[in-house]
């Protein structure tokens, strides 16, 4: 059980990377290579990433809860994070937006999967 919940933890965490990445990196290759350019504005990248971070946080977090409740700041975080993704996904509040919000959000996953992980170790 503990070694699933690592796997669920490491996976979301990874998940989380991979977002940050494609915010912060993809722009500033998109300057060089038009290439990029197009897939770093593709809605549908978004999209993949908020439908696969949601069930798998929901799942870590919810197997986690079993073992050991969580606190509400935790449930919080992780879902802040969650709506940041989603909003900077659907481009609300603004185009602009988009990039702070998801950075934010990825963030906030990232860091409740990580104090998770370290949570599950020190039990």
């Amino acid at each position: 059980m503990k070694r699933s919940s690592a796997l669920l933890d490491a996976g979301a965490i990874a998940l989380s990377g991979l977002c940050l990445l494609h915010c912060l990196a993809l722009p500033l290759l998109a300057a060089m290579l038009p290439l990029m350019g197009v897939w770093a504005e593709a809605e549908w990248v978004h999209a993949l990433f908020v439908a696969i971070a949601t069930p798998l946080t929901g799942f870590a977090l919810w197997r986690a809860h079993r073992q050991h409740p969580l606190p509400a700041w935790a449930m919080a975080g992780a879902a802040a994070g969650l709506l940041l993704l989603l909003a900077g996904a659907l481009g609300w509040p603004s185009h602009e937006a988009e990039t702070p919000m998801t950075v934010v959000g990825s963030l906030l996953l990232a860091s409740t999967h990580v104090w998770n992980a370290w949570r599950r170790h020190r039990h």
